[in-house]
């Protein structure tokens, strides 16, 4: 929590004998924030989603997840990608016997 306190997304309850007392809405705003991280939001998008529940600004918060969603789908197309080079790789690893160069350590030496 003192983590998110540094990042300025929580609050730093008041100090009693020393210990900070946590109540309801630094639990319920420390889950919106695992939650947000969950779905892929970055801590200053975070901090951005944070500032327009405070300004009840939702057309901008949905505008800001469809991007989210944007950035998602494009990681998702470019992680494929990858896969698709990864899986040709192991084919030609198992189709070339032990006399050829091993294809994924020859890619990964391959400037």
């Amino acid at each position: 929590m003192r983590y998110y306190e540094r990042r300025k997304l929580l609050v730093q309850p008041p100090a009693a004998a020393g210990y900070r007392r946590y109540g309801a809405p630094h639990l319920e705003r420390l889950s919106f924030i695992k939650r947000a991280q969950g779905v892929g939001f970055t801590l200053e998008e975070i901090a951005e989603l944070l500032t327009l529940n405070d300004t009840r600004d939702h057309h901008l918060a949905r505008s800001l997840a469809s991007e989210k969603i944007r950035q998602i789908e494009t990681r998702i197309e470019q992680l494929g990608k990858v896969a698709d080079a990864l899986r040709h790789l192991v084919h030609e690893c198992e189709c070339g016997g032990q006399e050829m160069p091993c294809p994924i350590i020859r890619m990964a030496l391959t400037p």
